[in-house]
Parts: C-alpha cells; sequence; structure tokens
C-alpha cells in the first residue's frame, strides 16, 4: 500500500520573524572586532560609522591620517573629513599635541571605544627612550676637576602649521588645487610647505599656474610607490627651469638729429652740412684742379 501524502503547507518555524532581516550567526574565534551598538547603529552619516569601524579594526600605531583612509575609500577628502569632525564632535576621536622625550612636539590620535572616556586604563603614556649606558670615567689625579657644559637641549620642530603659514600663499594655492585634478595628490600642511618654496621659484620665472598643475600631473603613474609628495619634488628638482623672456624693446627709438641745409659756396646747390662751405662735387672738382696744379 502507498504511503500517503499531505497537500497542506508545512507550518513555518515559530521562532522565525515573517518580515525584517534574519541573522545568520558565526562565531569568530579571530580577525574580528568588537563594537557598541550605540556606534553601530548611531543615526547620520553612513561613512561615519565606516570610517569608525574601519578604525577600530586596525592596530595600535596605524595612520589614520585623512591622506590614509583615502586611499583605502572610495570617498574624497571632504567626506573623510567630515566624518572625521563629526566624531571628534560626538567624543569618539580625540587629538592631543604631546611632547616626547626627545623634545619634539606630535600630535597623537586617541579612538575611545565609548565616547567621553579614557578608559580603566586612561591612554597609553608616549614611548620612554632608552637609557644610555653608563661609560666609566678614568679619574685624574694630577689634573684638577673640568667643568663640563650643559649639553643644548633639543630644539622643538617647528609646527607644520606655522611652516604652511610662511610659505608663498600662491604657490600653495597651486599644490592645494592638484587634487582637483588627481584625487590622489592629497599634500598634507608639511608636504606643502616643503614644496612651496620651488613651486615659488617657478611663479617668479614667468611660469603660470596652469603651466605648472598641467607639468605636475601629466603623465602620472598608475600607482604611487611613495608619498605623491616625492614624486612631485621629483618633477620640481629635475624640470629645468624656463628662460627668462627678454627685456622689451623700449617704446621710443632715438633718431639721429637731422643736418641743416647749407648753400654751396661754388655752385650755389643745397646741402645738408653742419657748417657752410661746398657741396661733395664742388669738393671733388677743387680736389682734381689742385692735384693737377701740383703735377
Amino acid at each position: 500500500m502507498a504511503d500517503s501524502q499531505s497537500n497542506a503547507r508545512l507550518r513555518a518555524d515559530a521562532g522565525a520573524p515573517t518580515s525584517g532581516v534574519i541573522h545568520v550567526r558565526t562565531r569568530l574565534t579571530a580577525d574580528f572586532t568588537v563594537i557598541s551598538n550605540a556606534l553601530a547603529q548611531r543615526r547620520g552619516s553612513a561613512v561615519t560609522v565606516g570610517v569608525a569601524v574601519y578604525i577600530l579594526s586596525l592596530p595600535t600605531g596605524a595612520p589614520v591620517t585623512i591622506a590614509a583612509l583615502c586611499e583605502h575609500f572610495s570617498e574624497g577628502e571632504i567626506l573623510i573629513s567630515r566624518a572625521l569632525r563629526e566624531l571628534e564632535a560626538a567624543g569618539y576621536l580625540e587629538r592631543r599635541r604631546e611632547r616626547l622625550a626627545s623634545g619634539q612636539i606630535r600630535t597623537r590620535t586617541y579612538f575611545h571605544d565609548v565616547p567621553g572616556g579614557d578608559g580603566p586604563d586612561g591612554p597609553p603614556e608616549p614611548p620612554k627612550p632608552p637609557r644610555p649606558r653608563e661609560r666609566p670615567v678614568a679619574r685624574e689625579t694630577a689634573s684638577p676637576l673640568r667643568e663640563v657644559a650643559p649639553a643644548p637641549g633639543p630644539e622643538e620642530t617647528e609646527s607644520p602649521v606655522t611652516a604652511l603659514a610662511d610659505a608663498d600663499p600662491k604657490a600653495v594655492a597651486v599644490l592645494t588645487a592638484l587634487r582637483r585634478v588627481d584625487p590622489r595628490l592629497v599634500l598634507s600642511a608639511r608636504e606643502a610647505a616643503r614644496l612651496a618654496p620651488a613651486v615659488t621659484e617657478w611663479l617668479a620665472a614667468g611660469v603660470g599656474a596652469h603651466e605648472i598643475t598641467e607639468l605636475l600631473t601629466v603623465r602620472l603613474p598608475d600607482r604611487f610607490r611613495a608619498r605623491p609628495a616625492s614624486f612631485l619634488a621629483f618633477r620640481l628638482r629635475e624640470t629645468p627651469l624656463p628662460v627668462p623672456p627678454p627685456a622689451p624693446l623700449p617704446l621710443t627709438v632715438e633718431r639721429p638729429a637731422v643736418l641743416p641745409f647749407q648753400t654751396c659756396d661754388g655752385c650755389e646747390r643745397a646741402f645738408r652740412a653742419q657748417e657752410p662751405g661746398h657741396c661733395r662735387s664742388c669738393r671733388d672738382h677743387l680736389a682734381g684742379e689742385r692735384l693737377r696744379a701740383a703735377g
């Protein structure tokens, strides 16, 4: 006897929702990041949440500058910088200017899992330089003690913002506008201040901003092996400066003085001369007569 079969639909699982997303969970044991729901479900820009999740997934010490983020995401500099400002305003991102043990001032970036707090242990302290090994000092019995002058302290490095303010504003404008031609040519404040003197020389030589932009952006490689600033510095250094144009001719040209008219004493013809006398024909005739008389 054949088995009886029913045409009735199977009853759906009581635990599955009738609409909406259904999660398929996978237990991860490596390569995962823990993110709070307050950040993952944050209302507003999706770029802001994506940038925050990407920064949380990076190891400590990874670069999170605008240029580094633009190389990873397809969004441009404006959206990335706006996302960083939103994260900083919300308390997730924090920038601190700290002095290192060497005396240099650096800007450190901290990213908080929970905004508004440093966490249970606080931010990590800057690394301390290794202590120099003490060398044995030879004792001198006969000579008196010598006074040792204190070593000069390390000079503070100039801030990138200060160096950029001292640069030529026209040269800086040319450099910052390069990203409009190629989005990869994003320069930091320190890089723009370092390249500005070379661009100033080109502008002083009579090269316009359009010609400089075309020189720096024509036939770019598909992929830069280093920072784009190094490639731009090579082109500015290796390309010879154009020959300066010749000096313009004066508008007024001095003309030779016009001699006045004189009346010849022999034939009474009019000729130009500084003083009265004989014309050229009479002078030649008189010279011939003197030669015949002398002969």
